[in-house]
């Protein structure tokens, strides 16, 4: 047993580490001429480096709220997971845990979903999604499985 949530707070940690860098690192798409993340659209022009800050839209902040918001969640996820397996019955089940960690997920998909779809107004058409935007997506399922196995996982002793 004692395995058993060794690695469910391994996968948890791992999907918050990769909530973590996806939100802060500023390469959600990238090209040759710059990068942009959810705070900075930056480029190379005439041998210099301009950046210009996420004020385009409303959905941009949507992107980096619903990200912020998964974060959170799923902090509060894993701080609820230690209380319960400390405070919970014999034989219960860790349903706020999974459910903060479902939420999690679904922030996060959708932050990733929005971004997908109103990026190619923001950005240049000939950029690509980057390594943050990548984890975003791979958070998504770590997130979600791990909240499906808190739903699943009763406390034994």
């Amino acid at each position: 047993m004692l395995l058993l949530l060794l690695g469910i707070v391994l996968l948890h940690v791992a999907g918050l580490v990769l909530l973590f860098v996806s939100t802060i690192v500023s390469v959600w798409t990238t090209g040759e001429t710059g990068s942009s993340d959810l705070w900075m659209n930056c480029s190379t022009a005439n041998g210099g480096y301009h950046c210009d800050p996420a004020t385009t839209g409303e959905w941009i902040q949507a992107v980096q709220a619903l990200m912020i918001l998964s974060i959170i969640f799923s902090c509060l996820a894993l701080f609820l997971f230690f209380c319960q397996l400390f405070t919970l019955q014999k034989g219960g089940r860790f349903f706020l845990t999974g459910t903060f960690q479902i939420l999690a997920s679904l922030f996060v998909m959708s932050g990733a979903i929005i971004y997908t779809v109103m990026s190619p107004q923001w950005v240049p058409g000939t950029d690509a999604f980057g390594y943050s935007y990548i984890m975003a997506w791979v958070a998504f399922p770590l997130a979600l499985i791990s909240g499906l196995i808190y739903v699943i996982l009763r406390k034994r002793e």
